[in-house]
C-alpha cells in the first residue's frame, strides 16, 4: 500500500476573483465619472477666450442655438415670454446670475437683444458663457 506524500497539501490564496472585482469596481467608477458632468444649458458650440473662468453653477440659463432659438434652462422659449420666465425665476433669490450660451454661429443682434431682455430685470447679473482657449 503506497501512502500519499503530503496528506495535507499546503494552502493557497487565489487571487484571481479578487483582481477581477477590483477591476469590475474601478471600471464602475470610471464609466460613472464620466457621466458626472452636469449642464444646465443645451449643446452649442461655445466661443474661446483666453480669460474664461469656470462659474458655479447657477439657477438661469439661457440658451442660444445656431438657428437663434431660445431655451431657459433646457426648455424652449419666445423671446417675448423670457422676460417673465427669468422674473418669476428671480422672485425666490435676490441676486441671480443669467449666464448666457450663445452658440459662436448666432448672429450679434441676436445676442444683444436677449442681453437687453435681462438687464430689464432688476436683481439679475449678466454673464456670457465661453470656453476656455488651449
Amino acid at each position: 500500500m503506497r501512502l500519499p506524500d503530503d496528506p495535507n497539501p499546503p494552502a493557497q490564496i487565489n487571487i484571481v476573483p479578487m483582481i477581477d472585482v477590483i477591476f469590475a469596481i474601478l471600471s464602475f467608477f470610471i464609466i460613472a465619472t464620466l457621466f458626472l458632468n452636469r449642464s444646465d444649458a443645451l449643446p452649442v458650440n461655445l466661443p474661446q477666450a483666453k480669460t474664461a473662468k469656470p462659474q458655479i453653477s447657477t439657477k438661469v440659463t439661457v440658451t442660444v442655438d445656431a438657428e437663434g432659438d431660445l431655451a431657459l434652462n433646457r426648455e424652449p422659449i419666445q423671446l417675448d415670454a423670457l422676460e417673465q420666465e427669468v422674473r418669476d425665476l428671480t422672485d425666490t433669490a435676490e441676486k441671480v446670475v443669467v449666464v448666457i450660451h450663445a452658440d459662436e454661429e448666432v448672429g450679434h443682434g441676436r445676442v444683444i437683444t436677449v442681453m437687453d431682455r435681462i438687464r430689464e430685470i432688476e436683481g439679475a447679473k449678466l454673464a456670457i458663457a465661453a470656453q476656455k482657449k488651449q
